[in-house]
């Protein structure tokens, strides 16, 4: 019964939906002659909303972003020391009806796979990054957390002036003089490869402790993988995003 609920899950998924309708949608185009053209286009719409859906493309381009660290983990426990734990937030949002800003999701599981860094690599200071558009910014939404589970106020550093990657290891520079610490670099996973990139330009120990992956081993029914779901389309936008982002750096840097 398992396996049905999965399946009945996914036919339910608004981006399968829309998938079916827009096949419905070509198939009526083909009956009248005039609109074979505009069919034609239709039929790539299809094509690519279904290749940014369905699981299998997006684990494909998941591995390959985040491979580098799936194949090669991070030291293991006890092995090195860290002086500073860097957590670049992952956005902000607020409701102003209740008066607080709340961390997205990849926010706060950057900021909790920080926390287990900073205490597994004994670092001396937990640096939190990030401006935001709301009321208070990624920086601070992430200091209240650390302080609230338990992080003692002295050792946190807030940089809250940086709106992208760059200004992130930009304001990292003008915060510490010493180019030889040993910095421990939190990130989501898709996102570590160009956030380590910009860091490393002003620092020489940069070790990746990223998080948050988008790969995961398949596993249940392989007809999951080809059915269209929102969650597959939105790593896959995800995905696209990153990939024009690295590009635009290192575009940039020529």
């Amino acid at each position: 019964m398992e396996y049905v609920y999965q399946i009945l899950k996914a036919f339910v998924d608004p981006v399968f939906i829309i998938f079916l309708l827009l096949v419905i949608s070509f198939v009526l185009c083909l009956t009248a002659a005039k609109k074979r053209s505009g069919a034609l286009f239709l039929l790539l719409a299809i094509v690519l909303l279904y290749g940014f859906s369905i699981s299998a493309v997006s684990n494909y381009f998941s591995y390959a972003q985040e491979k580098e660290y799936i194949v090669s983990p991070v030291p293991a426990k006890g092995d090195e020391e860290l002086d500073v734990i860097v957590v670049f937030g992952g956005g902000v949002y607020e409701i102003r009806a209740l008066g607080e800003t709340y961390p997205t999701g990849a926010t706060a599981l950057r900021l909790i796979h920080g926390l287990a860094m900073f205490k597994q690599y004994r670092a001396k200071y937990l640096v939190l990054s990030g401006a935001g558009l709301a009321s208070a910014s990624n920086a601070e939404v992430m200091a209240q957390m650390a302080l609230d589970l338990g992080v003692p106020k002295e050792k946190i550093r807030l940089e809250a002036k940086s709106t992208n990657t760059y200004e992130h290891a930009l304001e990292l520079n003008r915060m510490f003089v010493d180019k030889k610490i040993r910095i421990g670099l939190v990130t989501s996973a898709s996102h570590m490869k160009r956030s380590e990139t910009q860091v490393r330009k002003f620092f020489q120990n940069v070790t990746a402790l990223p998080t948050d992956f988008l790969y995961e081993t398949p596993a249940g029914s392989p007809v999951l993988r080809f059915i269209p779901r929102s969650h597959s389309f939105m790593d896959n936008t995800q995905l696209l995003r990153e990939r024009i982002g690295m590009i635009w750096y290192a575009a940039k840097d020529i």
